[in-house]
């Protein structure tokens, strides 16, 4: 039998054990706990970005299901920042419907990225398949200095 940890002994025993449940082990002190989040900022709180360096380019994927490429703005600013935002529009109410479980967020999200010197912004090409969203940024060929150099001296 699996041992249940001693902050579920206050629930009933008939419950069955489910570790994805809406636990708040803060929900008693005076500060604000994450069930407190407006449901609208949801989305931009969870969207994950991954962001690798190849040879060629930095690659920044996000998984954005349900949101369409209209949606979603992908923006160099000043000072190489690339900022990737949309938004996740809510899901139309029918009065006759009982909603029984709201999990998937909605609501706008934002993140921003320090590009580095070797970025070449001008080049930046986008892609969305199947709800992934793909940014490639090329990188500028970094020129090897020889290995040997003479150094003069003067004087």
């Amino acid at each position: 039998m699996a041992m249940i940890p001693s902050f579920f002994n206050n629930r009933s025993r008939d419950i069955i054990f489910d570790p994805l449940f809406s636990f708040d082990p803060f929900k008693d002190f005076p500060f604000p706990s994450s069930s407190l989040v407006p449901r609208e900022n949801s989305a931009f709180i969870n969207t994950r970005i991954d962001w690798k360096e190849t040879p060629e380019a930095h690659v920044f994927k996000a998984d954005l299901p349900g949101i369409k490429k209209e949606e979603v703005k992908i923006e160099i600013e000043d000072d190489r920042v690339l900022q990737i935002r949309g938004e996740r529009s809510v899901e139309k109410e029918d009065k006759n419907d009982t909603w029984h479980r709201v999990e998937r967020s909605s609501g706008k999200f934002l993140r921003r990225f320090k590009l580095p010197e070797n970025a070449k912004i001008d080049q930046i090409k986008a892609g969305m398949e199947n709800g992934v969203l793909t940014v490639t940024v090329p990188k500028e060929e970094v020129k090897k200095a020889d290995a040997k150099k003479t150094v003069e001296i003067s004087g």
